[in-house]
């Protein structure tokens, strides 16, 4: 029987990250009940694991891409100062 996907794992990136901020932005406000509380904290902690692990991932597709003569030319990527 195949794996089904958590909510975290089905959604991009982006959508993972904007509900991670919406939950960090709730944890910060302290107007919610500890059982909320708790429950926003775990699942901000599954967020912030799949969106790292989405940026592990695209970090290794890009040394892929970075191949030269067989060799991988590893180089610091440099994020817009924006971003």
């Amino acid at each position: 029987m195949p794996k089904t996907q958590t909510t975290e794992e089905a959604a991009s990136f982006e959508e993972a990250l904007e509900r991670l901020e919406n939950i960090v932005e709730s944890l910060e406000s302290g107007d919610i009940p500890l059982a909320d509380l708790v429950t926003k904290y775990e699942t901000g902690t599954r967020l912030a694991k799949f969106c790292q692990r989405k940026l592990d991932q695209a970090e290794q597709k890009i040394e892929k891409l970075r191949q030269e003569d067989g060799q991988v030319s590893l180089e610091p990527f440099d994020a817009p100062a924006d971003s």
